[in-house]
């Protein structure tokens, strides 16, 4: 494709993202407008949001490579994501009528409203959506540099600042309608370009005859071994099971019901979805079996269109990149202004500066995102092993907290740094590391086995889950102690 043509259409897509983040967001009046869409967010767009920000670079890049690697293991993404997010709708929908606003107020909840916790986990949360930030700009970036011949420095700088600009403009609602936009963009590039790579390769038995027979087995378990398969997709439903970006969902979603109807409906197409990568990642390597670098499948896959085709595609690949950046971002800034500033102040920032300080703190997320985005090139390794590092523990502490009114302060903070240890051993031993895949088994499992023990010597929490519900909401509304009371009460004896 001619560079020239993919520049101009992608500059004519991301100032149409930017007019309509602008158009959709003229009336936010408040923080809870510009951070949650005034916690009114219909089913249709709770559902595009959910399913653009699913599909996103691991989905994309990142599992087309895998699928190139691997074959049929470029699914597994796919699989762990559906089965992640059809259990956040089973599980952890009903805690929309708490009206937490961070992750890190839900978990403060389940372990007698701790501070040490939130603010511990709102610390880890925030580096975790700065870990989410920093590999869909390096996603978008390697899309733009593939398409335009740029330099891939200057390439993440403009991916940054594409998506940026209609997050600070508009905030949540912003993100949410492009989501919902993108979310239909990306479906129709990725089924068109499934089809016409497998035509181009000369059909499905040409794909069969140049790939390693082990890779064509289930999910290519002949291949990579059962535990490996089943500890990638393992580590993509924990994290989708322990990510912010999806808990916000639930949190600015209008009722449980409309939420949990988009989630379980984004499982179902997730899984529709998975199968698309790693056919394109196998007619790639039909196309071409000596790739550098397994990432670039996908951009390779779309060389043989013509231009208008080519174009669509690629922006596609884009919209997954930047749907799932500008969510991730929106939630660390959710996170700052909640969890640090309130650390930092001790308390919650003035409602007349919300907005303006949400955007300040938007610009701030999205330079250390960059940051780490420079830092490397490899999306899966980079995804896998953060979620490990950080999520596994925040995963323990959210099943634990949700389903165990005897957790408490200690056995999350057992959960948590038990976690981080596992993964960090696992990673420095290779024997282990090519045994399990990656470390996200042994450090859910370490995490878990350390948080009951840990729970079950140390004393339970004195206060009660309404009297800490209670206890959370005066402090995120400024509010004096009898006035969230007695409806924080009511609406925790419904949430179970």
């Amino acid at each position: 494709m001619n560079s020239h043509v993919f520049l101009i259409g992608f500059i004519i897509y991301a100032l149409a993202m930017i007019w309509l983040g602008w158009y959709v967001s003229r009336h936010q009046k408040n923080g809870d407008d510009f951070l949650l869409g005034g916690r009114s967010l219909p089913m249709f767009l709770t559902l595009g949001s959910t399913v653009a920000t699913m599909v996103g670079t691991g989905s994309s890049m990142g599992a087309v490579g895998f699928g190139y690697s691997n074959g049929w293991a470029g699914m597994l993404y796919g699989v762990g994501g559906a089965v992640g997010i059809l259990l956040v709708a089973w599980w952890f929908a009903p805690v929309r009528k708490l009206r937490f606003m961070t992750m890190s107020e839900e978990l403060s909840y389940y372990t007698g409203a701790s501070h040490l916790i939130k603010n511990i986990v709102g610390l880890l949360i925030f580096i975790a959506s700065i870990g989410w930030l920093g590999a869909h700009i390096l996603g978008g970036s390697m899309y733009l540099a593939w398409a335009t011949g740029i330099d891939l420095t200057v390439a993440k700088i403009i991916i940054a600042l594409a998506f940026a600009i209609y997050v600070i403009i508009g905030g949540y609602s912003a993100v949410v309608w492009t989501d919902t936009i993108q979310a239909l963009i990306l479906f129709f590039g990725f089924i068109l370009m499934a089809i016409l790579a497998v035509v181009h390769v000369g059909g499905w038995s040409a794909i069969e005859q140049s790939m390693d027979p082990r890779a064509m087995s289930l999910f290519a378990v002949d291949k990579l071994g059962v535990i490996p398969a089943l500890s990638l997709a393992m580590v993509i439903g924990v994290g989708v099971l322990a990510t912010p970006s999806y808990r916000q969902r639930i949190y600015s979603g209008k009722d449980v019901p409309s939420v949990r109807r988009s989630f379980v409906y984004t499982g179902v197409l997730y899984l529709f979805f998975s199968v698309l990568p790693a056919i394109i990642g196998m007619a790639a390597f039909t196309m071409n079996p000596n790739l550098e670098n397994s990432n670039y499948a996908f951009l390779f896959a779309t060389s043989f269109l013509p231009a208008i085709l080519g174009l669509v595609v690629l922006i596609a690949g884009l919209s997954a990149t930047m749907s799932s950046a500008s969510s991730d971002a929106i939630a660390a800034v959710a996170i700052m202004m909640r969890d640090l500033y309130t650390l930092v102040t001790g308390r919650m920032p003035p409602a007349h500066r919300a907005i303006t300080l949400s955007r300040w703190m938007l610009v701030v997320v999205i330079g250390l995102a960059l940051v780490f985005a420079l830092t490397s090139n490899d999306i899966i390794s980079y995804i896998t092993k953060m979620i490990s590092m950080l999520m596994s523990g925040l995963f323990v502490c959210s099943i634990l907290g949700r389903f165990w009114l005897r957790f408490n302060w200690q056995g999350a903070l057992a959960a948590l740094f038990s976690g981080m240890a596992v993964s960090a051993a696992v990673l420095m031993h290779e024997g282990w590391l090519a045994y399990w895949g990656n470390p996200c088994i042994p450090s859910v499992l370490g995490s878990l086995t350390l948080a009951v023990v840990v729970t079950l010597v140390t004393p339970a929490s004195k206060l009660s889950r309404e009297a800490s519900l209670a206890l959370i909401t005066r402090e995120r509304e400024n509010q004096p102690e009898n006035a969230a009371t007695s409806e924080s009460i009511v609406v925790s004896r419904d949430a179970g």
